[in-house]
């Protein structure tokens, strides 16, 4: 699946764009502790922003959701991770510093460090003469998470297996669509969700038109990640009633939740009735890539 193009070889900047799972099928548990899932990918156009910095090889931190990461121990950091790797892939001894500016949520369902790790990956082979299309690139995305290959990508597309069997979705249908992403400002990591699924499979996913597909589909891990997180309940209650919404819906694992509209006025709407109703939660007004 060809990668995202540049336009600008020599850019120092990446985009990390938030993930949304327009619906979301848990089909069964596997042996070795992932999910078969069926889904469908869609990318907003905003997200954390990764660039070069000067110096050797570390990592900087800035932005509302840095504090969330500066708890990590260096080693567990993704982007650091997917530096290190792509460096020893493509024969290199040494990467350029990167700087991270954390604006999405951690633990919030929307990509958070897999789309920062492809970011990485995306900046570092424009600097290190890699090919983003070199199978051995895509291995080593695969090896870092599930949905980092997709976070490489990121076009719209459907993914099976762990979801990183992608399949390219006409995306004309959702291109530019208005789009409100809403976070209570809970980190609700994806392990305890997937554990409290009740292991029913539902049915397959089903459709080529992802929108249609994803209005006829679901997402599977919302009802425990309810349980987890009961303020799910009520953003997404709160979410429903706004006029215009076309598609109301737990992003991943959570506990970000997102609306698509028709139109942009409807979506500034609904951002400014969130904002009233919940000054402290997180949002973000973007449109789908």
């Amino acid at each position: 699946m060809r990668q995202v193009a540049e336009t600008t070889p020599a850019a120092v900047d990446e985009t990390a764009y938030a993930k949304i799972n327009l619906a979301l099928h848990v089909r069964r548990r596997r042996n070795d502790g992932y999910h078969d899932i069926e889904t469908i990918f869609a990318f907003a156009e905003d997200g954390d922003h990764l660039s070069i910095a000067a110096g050797a090889p570390r990592l900087e931190l800035s932005g509302p959701f840095a504090p969330a990461l500066e708890i990590e121990k260096p080693g567990d950091n993704l982007v650091m991770r997917a530096a290190t790797a792509l460096a020893r892939t493509l024969g290199k001894t040494e990467f350029p510093a990167l700087r991270l500016d954390k604006r999405l949520p951690v633990a919030a369902g929307i990509g958070g460090g897999s789309a920062d790790a492809a970011a990485a990956i995306r900046l570092l082979c424009r600097h290190l003469a890699g090919d983003l299309d070199d199978p051995a690139v895509m291995a080593l995305a695969r090896d870092l998470g599930a949905d980092v290959p997709a976070c490489l990508a990121s076009v719209t597309a459907r993914g099976d297996i762990r979801g990183d069997r992608l399949t390219a979705m006409a995306a004309e249908s959702l291109s530019g669509m208005p789009l409100l992403l809403v976070n209570p400002g809970l980190p609700l990591p994806t392990g305890p969700v997937f554990r409290a699924w009740d292991g029913r499979d539902r049915g397959p996913l089903a459709g080529d038109d992802p929108l249609s597909a994803a209005l006829a589909g679901r997402n599977d891990l919302e009802a425990p990640a309810r349980t987890l997180c009961p303020a799910l309940g009520e953003m997404l209650d709160l979410l429903d009633r706004q006029p215009g919404a076309v598609l109301v819906r737990m992003s991943g694992s959570g506990a970000t939740c997102f609306v698509l509209f028709d139109s942009t006025a409807q979506r500034d709407a609904a951002d400014a009735a969130v904002a009233a109703a919940h000054p402290n939660w997180w949002r973000l007004a973007s449109r789908l890539r």
